[in-house]
């Protein structure tokens, strides 16, 4: 059995479209995938396996191939092999032996050395030989998927070597996070894109934009009548953006120790969530038109006071402690830290929205490692009700706000609370919720999400030049500040598996109000 015994009874082929279960896709046309960094640990877990659960959901096109260039010197039946290991791994109920044969026949591998010009016309050959064997009518695609500090030799020799032109067919860039460490950084990474690319051809990749939930957002909002004209500082009281994590650094030391919470999750996550949640609703639904209003939000937060960091800001580090029935290590006694490391694990904010529609509303937001529970969402607590009919059988507590949750992950959906009345004769409330979930309805991961779109040529899911340099203006000031003056912490100052410092509650108690539980 072959490629289109998978899933025969939840889906059918129609056209260029593909219907799985109640989800109807496109299928892209035809095209050529080089991943630099193929042998490393990103494209091993992430997008190969990714790409063969494409091939075998049959949302890839018939024609197209993938050319691994990595500096790691290895045979393609090795590189062949490594891959189906990662696969088997990540999507064992997903693997067939004939699927994964058909899906190693286009599977390729080049040695390359990121840092030097003459790696790029071997590589521009053996992409001229694959094209004409797989008809894939100059379609490219290089996906990044390597360290950031080799990102700027590869992106010039692209351009320098002429394989950044479009001739005949497309030719996309895949970058993923970070973009840059701070603004000068960030500005001067996209001026070696924008010297080899156009930005029309620059994918900047957020995965957690590709989640269901998150698209679902605006169309939360702006197809639903019920949502937008209570979508303001009239009826909100304020919002909550949560990413926790159970997990410690794992095999990313050399890289957090470098970032941080505030560059790996806030500059881009978090600050990409508030935009989706707190833009003007864009004149037609296109990427540009939709990148624009998320632009206008970035520009409209009040800049940190960083004179008064403690006001606003509270960071943290985790300790030894338990996740589950397990016992962790101390950040500071992971593989690859310092043993008296500075470096923040978690960190909580409150952050304003300087514009008509958000004045006075704070924003919540927070993540950490090594949390009592792993979730993304977005809450919207909706203000109290302006008078108590019910005083006198409530009591002094009053009645619960309603509340909006948008879950990110892991169960991805949408949970409302609102009020009602206890079955029995007293006037008695009692919390219910109206709950939308999508386990059964969502297909893709988010990095498969995002791979069709690049392939399909749509950017609204990935991150323009202007929004990446408007998250480092904001940040890199407080980044800046909070690095140079590190004397006062009392790291580690939380257990693992803990909902963070005891100085996060704080921060939302002060204003009278108070975090939702992880």
């Amino acid at each position: 059995m072959g490629r289109a015994e998978f899933r025969t009874t939840a889906a059918s082929v129609s056209g260029k479209f593909r219907k799985i279960d109640e989800c109807e896709l496109e299928i892209p046309g035809p095209f050529c995938l080089v991943i630099f960094g193929a042998s490393g640990d990103l494209a091993q877990r992430k997008i190969l396996p990714s790409l063969y659960r494409l091939y075998r959901h049959e949302l890839l096109p018939e024609h197209f191939f993938i050319l691994g260039a990595a500096r790691t010197d290895m045979g393609e039946d090795a590189f062949r092999l490594a891959v189906r290991e990662k696969v088997e791994s990540a999507f064992p109920e997903d693997f067939s032996g004939t699927g994964w044969d058909e899906f190693a026949a286009r599977l390729y591998y080049l040695r390359v050395d990121y840092e030097k010009a003459e790696s790029c016309p071997p590589l521009g050959e053996r992409i001229d030989f694959l094209e004409e064997r797989h008809y894939t009518r100059g379609n490219r695609i290089f996906y990044l998927a390597i360290p950031p500090d080799v990102y700027e030799p590869v992106i010039a020799n692209l351009g320098s070597s002429g394989l950044s032109r479009e001739e005949g067919g497309y030719t996309h860039i895949v970058i993923e996070k970070p973009i840059g460490r701070d603004l000068e950084s960030a500005k001067r990474l996209n001026v070696i894109i924008g010297g080899s690319f156009r930005e029309s051809q620059v994918y900047r990749m957020d995965h957690y934009l590709a989640k269901e939930t998150v698209q679902n957002i605006i169309m939360l909002r702006f197809a639903n009548l019920i949502f937008e004209p209570i979508w303001n500082r009239s009826y909100i009281d304020h919002v909550q953006i949560t990413a926790s994590e159970t997990v410690g650094v794992e095999h990313r030391a050399g890289y957090y120790e470098r970032a941080g919470v505030l560059r790996d999750m806030f500059q881009n996550h978090l600050l990409q969530l508030l935009a989706l949640t707190a833009m003007e609703p864009p004149a037609l639904f296109e990427a540009e038109r939709v990148r624009d209003e998320k632009m206008k939000v970035l520009c409209s937060i009040r800049g940190f006071d960083l004179d008064s960091l403690s006001e606003f800001l509270v960071l943290g580090q985790y300790g030894r402690g338990r996740i589950g029935n397990l016992e962790v290590p101390g950040y500071r006694e992971e593989q690859g830290i310092a043993g008296a490391s500075m470096t923040p694990t978690f960190a909580a904010m409150r952050v304003f929205i300087d514009n008509w529609r958000w004045n006075g509303v704070p924003f919540y937001l927070r993540s950490g490692k090594r949390l009592a529970g792993r979730k993304a969402e977005i809450s919207v607590h909706f203000k109290r009700v302006p008078h108590l009919l019910f005083s006198s059988a409530i009591g002094r507590g009053g009645i619960e706000p309603n509340v909006l949750v948008i879950r990110v992950q892991p169960k991805e959906g949408v949970n409302l609370l609102f009020e009602t009345k206890t079955p029995g004769s007293r006037v008695c409330l009692s919390s219910a919720h109206m709950d939308f979930s999508y386990r059964k309805t969502s297909s893709l991961t988010d990095y498969e999400r995002v791979l069709l779109d690049c392939m399909q040529g749509d950017q609204m899911l990935f991150v323009r030049e202007d929004g990446v340099e408007a998250a480092w203006k904001l940040f890199t000031p407080l980044i800046d500040r909070t690095e140079s003056d590190v004397t006062a912490r009392n790291f580690p100052n939380y257990a693992a598996g803990s909902d963070g410092p005891r100085e996060a509650g704080l921060l939302l108690e002060k204003d009278g109000r108070r975090w939702r539980k992880i």
